[in-house]
């Protein structure tokens, strides 16, 4: 059978010499199918994970659907959060990169109005924005939708989640009828079904089957880790990578600036996005980091949502998530475009019951390892300034220092001293500071330890979808509900019955009822 090219969906010349540019070879599953659909005019449900290339898969029929000509709004996509309608943007710009005269615009919350509605004045072909943004702009009559002929909800389920379900109906309703309506969601259920049976026309099913939610390139692990040795640990695991650039989520704001300020002070390029830090500086770092000026982003799950940046090579969960699905997203910002990545777990005691929630949830197994030595940290530094040496030698040309070399030679210093001084000078300015922690002493097992007991011991394993209460960015407490897990295995405890039937091996007559009057007072006051 042959592969499907981009050539062979429809698209206008301008179009695939974008995707040429871009150096896209192949469609992937979710464009090959929605892309003839999209362009014949049909409304569209794509059922698609994070990283299936589903934005292309829509932003190129936006781009086909637009009348250069007309100078006003025809196609709005709808997107959760500003970061993501930032991302979106972009990438049909550079989709766009070999059509002339485009003009796409993102309008979210957080950034100046003003601007938005300049723009919009303008007759931006394309506006990408959030629920709450375009509702603004609808009440202010700055967005005009008459000429709207497409429209697109991308993360349809994550904006109901996020309680945008009655501006969404409300925009919908103010859109042409005679329009086509795409929806993207990585899940089906009650209220993306609600939406799609009020706002579309026979729409056509698109369902990206994978047999895990996160993709093989990326190799998943955890470590064993005390709270306070997480930063030693992180640290020694990126002096062991190769130009590492990487993600750190962490599940509070205070963490974040924590986790931050320790990796700056070990010399690490570093900076942070959390809900607290405001639009403009958000961008600021967003930008720096996609241009690598900074190496490692610290981040909580709302504010890195919608972050699409492919070289990112390691992820670090620095707290376990609350729920399955964050962890799906945070370790899906690595392992893009084809290449490869790692995700990084941090867990102790109670964690690992959480970790095999997980488990369940991606169908796939997170291998436990063993903590770096300081001793392979410090001879991968030596490797690493052996390696740089070398390669140096290679390239040759050392004339603007060999009348310095001569100067040692001539003191008396044979060359064998000189090239040890410099490599001993040089390993110090690669060296960071490195502490010993106590995980360093304990025996390593594949196998997890069991979590120490208690009187809660009993109530660890699957998370229960939808039950973990306020947001973890506000800084509260999960209430998740959990069941009893044995040896780390999905199936429950079975608690034995109170009744005295229940047990045909126990002498139930020896046995008399104790009246609670008699028992004992607690010594302890019972918690509020």
């Amino acid at each position: 059978m042959m592969e499907t090219t981009f050539a062979d969906l429809g698209l206008r010349s301008e179009l695939l010499d974008s995707i040429h540019r871009l150096g896209f070879e192949s469609p992937s599953p979710i464009q090959a199918q929605t892309i003839p659909l999209a362009l014949s005019g049909s409304d569209i449900v794509g059922l698609s994970q994070t990283g299936s290339g589903k934005t292309a898969a829509f932003g190129l029929p936006a781009l086909e659907a637009i009348d250069l000509e007309l100078t006003a709004t025809q196609v709005l996509i709808l997107c959760p959060t500003r970061e993501l309608a930032v991302q979106v943007c972009e990438e049909i710009h550079r989709l766009a990169t070999a059509l002339k005269g485009v003009s796409a615009i993102p309008v979210y919350g957080g950034a100046p109005i003003d601007r938005q509605m300049r723009g919009l004045r303008k007759g931006a072909h394309i506006v990408v924005g959030t629920p709450g943004r375009i509702m603004d702009h609808l009440k202010r009559k700055t967005l005009k939708t008459d000429a709207i002929r497409l429209c697109v909800l991308d993360e349809a389920d994550r904006m109901l989640d996020m309680g945008f379900r009655e501006d969404m109906e409300v925009i919908l309703d103010q859109l042409p009828s005679e329009r086509q309506t795409l929806f993207f969601s990585a899940t089906m259920n009650k209220g993306v079904s609600g939406l799609i049976k009020a706002f579309s026309k026979d729409a056509q099913k698109i369902s990206i089957e994978r047999k895990s939610l996160t993709v093989d390139t990326i190799e998943q692990t955890y470590y064993e880790v005390r709270s306070r040795s997480k930063v030693e640990v992180m640290c020694r695991l990126l002096d062991l990578e190769t130009d590492p650039r990487g993600i750190v989520f962490c599940n509070t704001k205070q963490m974040v600036e924590e986790a931050c300020e320790s990796l700056a002070l070990r010399g690490y390029v570093v900076d942070r996005i959390h809900g607290d830090i405001t639009q403009s500086n958000r961008e600021r770092v967003i930008k720096k980091f996609r241009e690598g000026s900074v190496e490692m982003l610290v981040a909580t799950d709302v504010a890195a949502r919608g972050l699409d940046i492919d070289d990112v090579n390691i992820v670090f969960n620095y707290d376990l998530p609350y729920d399955p699905e964050d962890y799906v997203h945070r370790i899906g910002r690595t392992g893009r475009a084809g290449r490869s990545g790692k995700s990084v777990t941090f867990v102790y005691g109670r964690d690992i019951y959480r970790l095999e929630a997980i488990e369940r949830y991606t169908r796939q197994v997170v291998r436990r390892m063993k903590i770096p030595t300081l001793e392979e940290v410090e001879g991968r530094r030596t490797d690493q300034v052996f390696n740089q040496i070398r390669d140096r030698l290679e390239q040759g040309s050392f004339s603007n220092h060999e009348h310095l070399v001569d100067r040692l030679l001539d003191a008396g210093h044979t060359p064998t001293d000189i090239a040890s001084a410099l490599f001993d000078q040089l390993g110090k300015q690669e060296a960071r500071e490195s502490v010993a922690i106590v995980e360093d002493t304990e025996p390593f097992s594949e196998t997890p330890r069991p979590a120490r007991g208690g009187k809660n011991s009993g109530k660890h394993g699957r998370f229960r979808k939808k039950s973990y209460g306020r947001s973890a960015e506000k800084g509260s407490r999960s209430k998740g509900t959990f069941q009893a897990n044995k040896k780390f295995s999905a199936k429950p405890f079975k608690r034995r019955s109170s009744s005295a039937g229940s047990n045909p091996g126990s002498n139930s007559q020896s046995k008399k009822q104790t009246d609670s009057s008699s028992l004992p007072k607690r010594r302890f006051k019972k918690p509020e």
